[in-house]
């Protein structure tokens, strides 16, 4: 019997990631190509790589999934904002894209793509219920409930960088104010370390990292806030959901123990002690490649593909 593969988008704000996925998850194929702004030279590039994609499977693409930063409507069938592209914004994607792609195509958020990768494919395989959130430039969340991902009515949950844990805190790009994105997110980590020491030199995340792990000890504390708005948050999200798990992703998860310790004494912290006694918080597994892995594990299911 032939294999089938699905194809993954994971559109990010400067780079499109994508891949050919078989049925148990392995990554066939991957690759990434600098991303344009403007909405007819993404479609150019979208379909000079899926028909690349299409022409080196091994086997016949059954399906092609997309993750995109932002709300997308699952009634509309449209990205209502985003946050990296205005020009999506409103723009019938949907029906652009089956205009070159000949299988079935979905579309969902990027983190709920990411999500639905670690619960198929990833830390989350065997869990019932998980919680993802990515931690980078912004936060992202994705949840599954009863072995599903939770969309909600209109397609927009799991945005979790948006709930607020301090009304007294910074702006949100949003619109409002003390969102978790604002408060734990690697750009607020550089910000809290420049304004403990006065170095403007250090203006990544990494770097705070390094700092932190050689003892510095403004790099620690910049840590441990970061740790306690997170831990705020998850807290929140485990009193509400009793997930099994919760898994965290994105680029300062790669601090491992650093963050991932005190994050979880936080989280005990704020969390109701009988819900949070029966979750794991654990480091997600599929890094990068957690959107584009989900993509396609989510439009396989969509398509209702099995071989």
């Amino acid at each position: 019997m032939t294999s089938s593969f699905d194809a993954g988008f994971d559109i990010g704000g400067t780079q499109i990631k994508f891949g050919l996925v078989d049925r148990d998850g392995r990554l066939i194929q991957k690759g990434q190509v600098r991303s344009p702004e403007a909405m007819p030279e993404i479609l150019a590039v979208l379909e000079e790589t899926w028909k690349a994609l299409k022409k080196r499977a091994p086997g016949p693409v059954r399906s092609c999934g997309f993750g995109i930063a932002g709300f997308y409507s699952v009634k509309e069938r449209k990205i209502l904002q985003s946050p990296n592209y205005p020009s999506l914004n409103g723009y019938p994607i949907l029906p652009a894209l089956r205009r070159f792609i000949d299988v079935p195509v979905r579309i969902g958020n990027d983190a709920n793509m990411a999500a639905f990768g670690e619960y198929k494919h990833g830390a989350g395989r065997g869990a019932r219920s998980l919680v993802l959130l990515t931690v980078g430039t912004g936060i992202g969340g994705g949840i599954i409930l009863d072995g599903r991902l939770w969309e909600g009515e209109g397609g927009y949950a799991g945005e979790l960088g948006h709930i607020t844990v301090n009304p007294e805190g910074e702006p949100c790009g949003c619109g409002r104010r003390g969102c978790l994105e604002t408060e734990a997110s690697a750009p607020r980590m550089v910000r809290n370390y420049q304004a403990l020491t006065g170095r403007t030199d250090i203006t990544d995340s990494k770097e705070v990292y390094l700092l932190a792990r050689a003892g510095d000890p403004a790099a620690l504390a910049s840590f441990r806030k970061l740790a306690y708005w997170l831990g705020i948050g998850i807290g929140i999200v485990i009193t509400a959901l009793d997930p099994e798990k919760v898994l965290i992703g994105g680029g300062v998860v790669s601090a491992g123990k650093l963050l991932l310790d005190p994050v979880a004494e936080e989280a005990r912290r704020w969390s109701h002690p009988i819900p949070f006694a029966g979750c794991r918080i654990e480091k997600a597994a599929l890094g990068n490649n957690a959107g584009l892995v989900g993509a396609a594990a989510w439009a396989r299911l969509k398509a209702g593909h099995r071989g």
